[in-house]
């Protein structure tokens, strides 16, 4: 019987079977096997390199025996058996506990495939317990294997429990039965494309017979993934253009006029250009749909406070939505500052013709809250900043005519689309989406397709340098000293000083994973804390320097108070978690130490840096690390460090990482529809796609002509993993 392209794996590879590929890999019918392509394709002459392996990355490698010896366990009896695999450069130790065994089985010379996830013990990369296919003793390296006929061995994807030997034993049993595939790419795009059908491809790149052939069904493989995101998304952006939506035009002499003539800076070229083209969107009958992206201090705010004003002018309100309390309480201060009084109608001093900046966030009190509630819905508030609070039922607007939301990542679709939907009547709000993680512009065209993208480069004048250097404490511990040392000359001169750690501390819950069973391991500490730090310092380095704590289990009030004393001078270093990652603005922060460096991402770092140098005084920001040199966690920081180019470490970022997570795989738990499709990589590719896909919608944008198409664009949209396409 042929297999059904929908049918259940337990029919096609029995129930044992396809519950380990369910349970381990998420994959559950003969479609879903089928789109588990081969990761890459080893050649039985070519051994793995194995310097290019990363660390906690799940690997199958092939390699050659080199040495095996077992050593007594210091802390309980038994044994630990060690081989050495070679590919005759690099080397990979591989450690089993209490199976002497191994010892007659792996001999030296003996090569096999050998899966497991990547780890460090005393500086040398190992696989722990791996699973491991050897090849037939006694034939040459490039003669077949039984259980790999094919010239090239396709590596999959696998799990501790499911090696990639045996994926690949499942995929050749349901190849040999597969019935019809549906193919989403219809025809005369197809062959216009130069490109193979559905069932030749995932036949090829499961057995390809040469390197070439496997390139041209990933091709085609590739290209699919992205013709249907980008038809998926040009059918959004028609849908966007057909919503109704109340244009915000112009006003004369208005709030932001006001605004502009207060403003005690110039505005960057950047900043006029972009508020035009968000002007004219705001003027128009359907809402806008806009990611503002800049640079950390190029002046968002201001740009998303202009056109806040603009909508106030005409009549409407404007919420901005921020992640957390310290950011929504220092958007707060920042526009009130920037507003004066205009920004305080109704209060002393405050101006008539102004408007009200209000806050709502779900830790204010019953009074307090109920205020601010009274302010958004009777209009009074011009513009309403919040957290999560603001997407409650209960919160309500007289007109909302703009959504702000600032570090939009950190949202989930539905909260987004519950604040855009407070709306007056049938209208829906204009909105615009702020981040500062520089995106790609492969990235932008396929995440964030349906949404016209306005880029600030330019920093304001008077923006200072801001030198970053790695400090390795294993091998120079004296360096450390110096940090600190610099950070009480720095105090001295009346500049603030940010220092930075992974945890928080006094809590076993975020302890990192425990060292192996063995007890020999001696690199396996938890990262430094916030609260472990903060006691070492003011008792050691920084002793008589005054020194303030933020971190998220702190409540409401005891944050604002820690930042106020930061921000005033008052305690000049503040000991943070990453909850001063984005919007803290204190224009005298010139230095940021930043503990276990290694333990953030690029972008992370990248934000983080972005808090210091926002005023006159040169910042630096150190990187502290314990990381050997050579290891994609010390090449990440040696990345930030030679570099404030955020477009270029956002490729380093997603590089480094698995591309699946730009369409939110991470966000919504469920597997990135991306497999094959490199964002970094396949521009051309992108662009050929769209440029398809807006062709082919203009001409049916029901999707009624080809099935298969309109069968996985439905797919894609039903699946929680769409949901991060749209922006509002």
């Amino acid at each position: 019987m042929p297999a059904d392209w929908d049918e259940p794996l337990d029919r096609a590879l029995g129930r044992q079977t396809a519950k380990a590929l369910g349970t381990g890999l998420d994959i559950h019918t003969v479609g879903d096997l089928m789109r588990h392509y081969p990761r890459r394709y080893a050649e039985r002459g070519q051994l793995t390199d194995l310097d290019s392996l990363r660390l906690d990355e799940q690997v199958t490698v092939l390699a050659m025996v080199e040495d095996i010896r077992t050593r007594s366990m210091k802390t309980r009896r038994g044994g630990i058996t060690e081989v050495v695999v070679t590919d005759g450069s690099g080397r990979l130790v591989l450690t089993f506990f209490n199976q002497l065994w191994r010892e007659r089985e792996l001999q030296p010379g003996r090569i096999g495939l050998f899966a497991g996830k990547v780890g460090v013990y005393r500086r040398h990369r190992q696989l722990a317990h791996p699973d491991y296919v050897l090849l037939p003793e006694g034939t040459d390296v490039a003669t077949a294997a039984e259980e790999f006929a094919d010239e090239l061995i396709p590596v999959y994807a696998a799990t501790a429990s499911l090696a990639t030997w045996k994926i690949a034993r499942c995929v050749r049993v349901v190849l040999d039965t597969l019935g019809a595939v549906p193919d989403p790419i219809p025809p005369a795009i197809r062959r216009r494309m130069g490109l193979m059908d559905a069932v030749s491809a995932l036949r090829t790149v499961h057995r390809p017979a040469s390197r070439e052939d496997a390139e041209r069904a990933r091709h085609r493989l590739r290209f699919e993934e992205a013709f249907v995101l980008q038809v998926e998304l040009a059918r959004r952006r028609e849908s966007a253009a057909a919503l109704p939506a109340v244009p915000r035009k112009p006003v004369s002499g208005g709030l932001l006029d006001a605004l502009d003539a207060r403003l005690p800076f110039r505005l960057t070229d950047g900043q006029i250009r972009v508020g035009d083209e968000i002007a004219a969107d705001l003027a128009r009958d359907h809402p806008m749909h806009r990611l503002l992206q800049g640079e950390v201090g190029t002046g968002k705010t201001v740009v998303a406070l202009r056109a806040m004003l603009a909508v106030v002018d005409a009549g409407g309100q404007a919420a901005l939505l921020a992640p957390t309390e310290v950011l929504a309480q220092q958007h707060l201060r920042s526009l009130r500052d920037l507003l004066g009084p205009l920004g305080e109608r109704g209060l002393l001093g405050g101006s008539e013709a102004g408007t009200r900046v209000t806050l709502v966030t779900g830790s204010m009190g019953t009074s307090a809250r109920r205020e601010a509630l009274l302010d958004a819905v009777s209009g009074g508030a011009g513009i309403v900043v919040g957290t999560h609070a603001l997407l409650e039922e209960r919160v309500q607007f007289a007109d909302l005519g703009l959504v702000v939301v600032d570090e939009q990542h950190r949202f989930g679709v539905e909260q987004r689309s519950a604040l855009a939907a407070k709306g007056a009547g049938d209208a829906r709000p204009h909105v615009l989406v702020m981040t500062a993680t520089p995106i790609p512009r492969t990235v932008a065209m396929t995440v964030f397709g349906d949404l016209w993208v306005s880029t600030l480069s330019e920093l304001p004048a008077g923006r200072a340098d801001v030198v970053t250097h790695v400090v390795p404490v294993d091998e120079k511990p004296h360096y450390l000293e110096r940090a600190w040392t610099r950070v009480r000359e720095e105090v001295a001169r009346g500049n603030q000083v940010y220092v930075v750690c992974p945890r928080i501390g006094g809590d076993a819950a975020e302890a990192d994973t425990e060292p192996p069973a063995d007890g020999d391991d001696d690199t396996g500490r938890r990262p430094i804390a916030v609260l472990d730090l903060v006691e070492m310092l003011r008792t050691g380095p920084l002793s008589g320097v005054e020194i303030e704590v933020l971190h998220g289990r702190l409540g409401p009030e005891a944050k604002d108070q820690a930042m106020h004393r930061f921000t005033t001078g008052e305690a000049p270093v503040l000991v943070a978690t990453t909850v001063i990652e984005v919007g803290v603005d204190v224009s005298t922060a010139s230095t940021m130490v930043v503990m276990d460096a290694d333990r953030f991402g690029v972008s992370q770092l990248h934000q983080l840096r972005g808090r210091i140098g926002r005023g006159e005084a040169p910042g630096l920001c150190l990187l502290v690390t314990d990381v050997p040199a050579g290891t994609p966690a010390r090449d990440r920081l040696e990345a930030v460090a030679s570099t404030r180019d955020g477009f270029v470490l956002a490729r380093v970022d997603l590089e480094q990482r698995r591309e699946g997570d730009v369409l939110g795989a991470a966000q919504s738990g469920r597997r990135s529809s991306l497999r094959l499709l490199s964002v970094i990589h396949d521009e051309n590719l992108i662009l050929a796609a769209r440029e398809a896909a807006s062709l082919y919608v203009a001409d049916d944008p029901e999707l009624r002509r080809w099935q298969p198409l309109g069968d996985a664009v439905t797919a894609l949209s039903g699946d929680e993993r769409a949901d991060y396409l749209e922006k509002a």
